[in-house]
This record gives C-alpha cells, sequence and structure tokens, in this order.
C-alpha cells in the first residue's frame, strides 16, 4: 500500500505536466512519456524513503 499511494499521485502530477509541456509545445499528449515519468518518480520515491532519508532514531 506504501508504494502504491505514491504511484498514483505521480500518475496524475505527471499527467499534468506532460499535459502542459506538450500543449505549450503544440505536440499532442502521449500517454506512454506520461507513465513512464510516474515509474521513474516513483522509484526515486521509494530510494529516497526507504534509505536515503531516514532519519537517526530511525536505524
Amino acid at each position: 500500500m506504501r508504494f502504491l499511494i505514491p504511484l498514483v499521485w505521480a500518475l496524475f502530477i505527471s499527467g499534468v505536466i506532460s499535459y502542459v509541456l506538450s500543449s505549450m509545445a503544440g505536440n499532442p499528449f502521449n500517454l506512454t512519456n506520461t507513465v513512464i515519468l510516474a515509474l521513474i518518480v516513483t522509484i526515486a520515491i521509494s530510494i529516497l524513503g526507504e534509505g536515503v532519508l531516514k532519519g537517526k532514531s530511525e536505524q
């Protein structure tokens, strides 16, 4: 469950970012790029949340 919520939020946010940027550039909206961006953001959130950003009291 802790990996599902960041994935959903990453899909929403990357969808908005992709839509706005593609509209500004005059290109059609590409769902594949949106999903790839969401997966990259989710992996980054997971890596940061599980290892890099743990406090000293949690170790």
